[in-house]
């Protein structure tokens, strides 16, 4: 009978103890939209940037100042592309370890989460990266990028054991992936909204593991709260969510923090430049405070340990990304695209359709304010002219859909402009994307698309609908309205990336599916092709046959905002407030 009593107290105690709140402090530090930005210097120059090497100064003083213990590091999303760096170990040295891994590995990150732009450099890399990631014990989440059977192609979330507190991580990607990417990049799965799915899980996985800190990251923007953009998540979730201490949000490039007594929402904002650090503390009573701040990194406080244990690769990606391609007659500088025509807008045209052999094509500034200076270029400079990996694709457009396809770009653009007002879509205001100062787009401006292949104008006084005037095609032949084109354009834009095609030219999703007629290699790799075949580039001469043996012309049309007197002013006037003389 002893023995039973001492039996039943001591489980009596050991369900106490169970039912017993644990208390501690831990401490949350965030990245996100580092986009490839790991070493603290140019590779050309030697200019010192922001970088996961002064990022790891801030963690390991923060590790060194509460103990090691109490750290959760984790990464919001788009870490493999972006930079010269990403790109080699992605596409160039594709038999060692991946760099990023090793790079996280060193810097003792817990977790990942699966960005946009990680997909979107096809199942080779990313699935190389989550096997090199899972083997160093740190999980790539994507729990919403689901397979046919319902369950996920990532992990979905981890737990931990930090400040004797048990954290449950949850991680979600972009949930409009399948709006910019070609479905052969992301086969095998296919992506949920975050509302509601995300607190469904969240319900699920606490009633199984009891944890006593929740955090979920999204790559998501921040977004409205409105819940109606797929794209942008954050505040609905930060909203709407139960039982969640910490959502970490990225995506939109924005630094941003909101915070209740229950809950705290953080954005890091990009390219290392700032990092978050949320501290949460439960008490006795499983009360808690939670405190986030964003930390603007210091660019000068490198680690220097860090920075030898990768020089050989920083050496390495140096001597690729520094190797002569070919020479410019001219300076590239990707802000007169938002004037009219220029050499750097032309130069994307020329090529999208050279190498693609369709009538027409659309092509957008991918770089806001960036130059590339006459004279001989290098592989590094490929990044400046086109920055991301986008893929090339010829769809099927009528006249009428490209003419609609124009209005809607040119819309986000431009506004209806009155004598003393604005021919940009633009505001007086801080925009933490951008350092040239309070004046912005509204709209991104790597969705303005301009054509080439065809003649026409942009009446700035007319409304939206009635600014785009197609004259001809650009040998001065008729542009039928009820006739099908070829267009090439960017394989974000042919995905749907930016809703040109949906809510510009009108299609439906089902149609969009139906009218892709050729896919090419990534506009960069075209590009660096072009100068191997040519060695130079010069605007005067890119309409006119590129060799002996070749005799065909790739005729790049015109277009021009008018009335041409009023709109050079006022536009003139728009780009010094928004570039300065």
């Amino acid at each position: 009978m002893k023995n039973l009593n001492k039996y039943l107290l001591a489980l009596a105690v050991l369900a106490a103890c169970a039912c017993q709140p644990r208390e501690g402090t831990i401490h949350i530090i965030t990245t996100n939209d580092v986009h490839g930005a790991w070493f603290d210097s140019t590779y050309v120059g030697g200019r010192q940037v922001p970088s996961l090497m002064a990022i790891n100064h801030y963690v390991d003083s923060i590790r060194a100042a509460v103990g090691k213990s109490n750290v959760l590091l984790l990464d919001a999303g788009d870490c493999l592309q972006g930079d010269n760096a990403a790109y080699y170990f992605n596409y160039v040295d594709t038999l060692s370890e991946h760099l990023f891994v090793r790079l996280v590995d060193y810097m003792g990150y817990d977790a990942i989460v699966v960005g946009n732009h990680d997909v979107e450099t096809g199942h080779p890399v990313y699935d190389r990266v989550t096997r090199g990631l899972e083997a160093h014990g740190i999980p790539f989440l994507a729990g919403n990028a689901l397979k046919a059977d319902g369950t996920s192609y990532w992990p979905e979330y981890k737990v931990f054991k930090k400040s004797g507190l048990k954290v449950l991580v949850l991680g979600y990607t972009n949930a409009n992936m399948a709006a910019w990417l070609d479905e052969s990049i992301w086969s095998g799965m296919h992506f949920v909204s975050l509302v509601p799915f995300v607190q469904e899980r969240v319900d699920a996985l606490k009633a199984q593991i009891k944890p006593d800190v929740t955090i979920v990251a999204v790559h998501s923007g921040v977004g409205s709260g409105n819940g109606e953009v797929l794209e942008s998540q954050g505040l609905d979730l930060f909203k709407t969510l139960r039982g969640v201490d910490l959502v970490v949000t990225s995506h939109d490039h924005r630094p941003r923090m909101e915070s209740t007594d229950s809950i705290a929402l953080v954005n890091s904002g990009s390219k290392a430049n700032n990092i978050t650090h949320t501290v949460i503390t439960v008490g006795p009573d499983g009360g808690r405070t939670i405190t986030p701040e964003i930390i603007r990194v210091d660019k000068s406080k490198t680690d220097p340990r860090m920075r030898e244990a990768f020089a050989y690769e920083f050496s390495e990606i140096r001597q690729f990304t520094t190797m002569e391609v070919g020479s410019i007659s001219e300076p590239m500088l990707t802000r007169e695209s938002f004037a009219g025509r220029c050499f750097y807008m032309d130069f994307i045209h020329f090529i999208e359709r050279d190498f693609s052999g369709a009538e027409i094509s659309f092509a957008a500034p991918l770089s806001f304010n960036k130059k590339v200076d006459s004279g001989k270029i290098i592989f590094n400079d490929l990044f400046t002219i086109y920055p991301f990996e986008n893929a090339l694709c010829v769809i099927r457009l009528s006249g009428r859909e490209i003419k609609d396809y124009l209005e809607y770009s040119y819309d986000k653009w431009i506004q209806t402009w009155k004598p003393g007002g604005h021919v940009f879509n633009m505001s007086n205001r801080a925009d933490a994307r951008y350092s040239q100062g309070r004046w912005s787009f509204n709209a991104p401006s790597y969705n303005f698309d301009s054509a080439s292949g065809i003649n026409y104008t942009v009446d700035i006084t007319k409304p939206f609908g009635k600014r785009v005037s197609i004259a001809s095609m650009a040998d001065g032949s008729r542009f039928d309205l009820n006739r099908e084109y070829t267009v090439a354009m960017t394989s974000y834009r042919a995905a749907g990336g930016g809703d040109m095609l949906f809510k510009g030219a009108g299609l439906t999703r089902e149609e969009l599916d139906g009218r892709l007629e050729a896919r090419f290699p990534e506009i960069r790799d075209l590009i660096y092709r072009y100068f191997m075949i040519h060695d130079s580039a010069d605007p005067k001469t890119l309409e006119e046959p590129q060799g002996e043996m070749d005799d065909s012309r790739i005729l790049l049309g015109d277009w021009k905002f008018v009335p041409e007197a009023a709109a050079k002013k006022a536009i003139s006037e728009d780009m010094t407030l928004m570039f300065g003389n």
